[in-house]
């Protein structure tokens, strides 16, 4: 579980194909403080698990699943990646509950500045533009942000200068992929209106949250 507070820009230093998975290994500083092997770190918001540790480097295995849903198949040598460590009991929740499993990635659309701010919108794939409302949180790349506003092909989040200045986003330009995650909430309430038990009959309703006063 993870906040989508970015910890530092790490490096990639070299990414391996593995069949159809890869390896990965990213220069960092902060995020090997007392990291260990089968430790998780979010790379670009994407939650892998660390292999191997060398010096400044450490080095974490990229699953099929994974590269089919994330950009991290595009990195290269020399590439920034937004870098964060697994959240611990005893932190503060000032991003919001991100879970490092990316759904899809979104393609820069437009930035623009306002006022100390950027404007970056995003077009995003139907399948997960349903989960994404405005005032809501969004990772982007593993960064927690507000969306500001939702149209029929994708949304706008606004960047402060800290936000730009300390993460992908600040550097990427229009036309470049974003890994995405929706809110979690949206998606477990889904589940559950949905949801049928074995004898058919609707587990969860409008009408039963209507009379247990939840709507």
């Amino acid at each position: 579980m993870f906040t989508g507070l970015v910890a530092e820009l790490g490096t990639v230093v070299a990414l391996k194909p593995l069949n159809q998975s890869y390896n990965i290994t990213v220069k960092a500083n902060k995020v090997l403080n007392n990291l260990k092997i089968g430790d998780s770190v979010a790379v670009n918001g994407a939650c892998l698990t660390v292999v191997k540790i060398s010096g400044s480097d450490f080095t974490a295995d990229v699953m099929p699943e994974t590269v089919k849903l994330t950009n991290l198949r595009h990195l290269k040598s020399g590439d920034k990646v937004n870098l964060e460590r697994t959240l611990r009991l005893c932190d503060g929740l000032d991003g919001h509950i991100v879970s490092g499993h990316v759904e899809g990635v979104g393609v820069i659309a437009s930035k623009k500045a306002e006022g100390i701010a950027e404007v970056v919108t995003i077009k995003t794939p139907p399948k997960l533009l349903k989960y994404i409302i405005k005032k809501g949180s969004i990772a982007i790349d593993g960064i927690s942000l507000t969306v500001t506003e939702v149209t029929a092909t994708g949304f706008s989040v606004s960047l402060i200068p800290h936000t730009a200045a300390e993460t992908t986003l600040g550097f990427k330009k229009p036309g470049d992929e974003v890994n995405l995650e929706t809110d979690i909430i949206g998606k477990y309430v889904e589940h559950l209106l949905n949801f049928k038990a074995p004898d058919n009959k609707q587990g969860l309703s409008k009408a039963k949250l209507f009379e247990n006063g939840f709507i």
